[in-house]
């Protein structure tokens, strides 16, 4: 049974940083797809970077500002995001073919 935990949200100021985590298990991250996805207040869940094998897509309005890795060890895929916005503040989610994570709330404001 794969599940999906994310982490490392919380409250930051415009312009600064965090990174999400997410934990899975039942599934290796290291050769499965896996995707961060997030929903702002009042709208359509979208998606925000997917990587799969070596290769990684970007949402245009996140390029340049957020970045995803894995660690192998811990079976665990991370999303760096810098640059913060207000525009950026939702809750993220990661997830695997059907399977979601519970999600993490990301707020960004002054």
């Amino acid at each position: 049974q794969v599940q999906l935990v994310e982490s490392g949200g919380g409250l930051v100021q415009p312009g600064g940083s965090l990174r999400l985590s997410c934990a899975a298990s039942g599934i290796a991250v290291s050769i499965n797809a896996m995707g961060w996805y997030r929903q702002a207040p009042g709208k359509q869940r979208e998606w925000v970077a997917i990587t799969r094998g070596g290769v990684t897509i970007y949402a245009d309005s996140v390029k340049g500002r957020f970045t995803i890795s894995r660690d192998n060890a811990k079976n665990t895929v991370y999303l760096q995001m810098n640059s913060l916005k207000a525009e950026d503040t939702a809750v993220y989610y990661c997830k695997n073919g059907a399977v979601w994570g519970q999600g993490t709330q990301v707020t960004v404001s002054s």
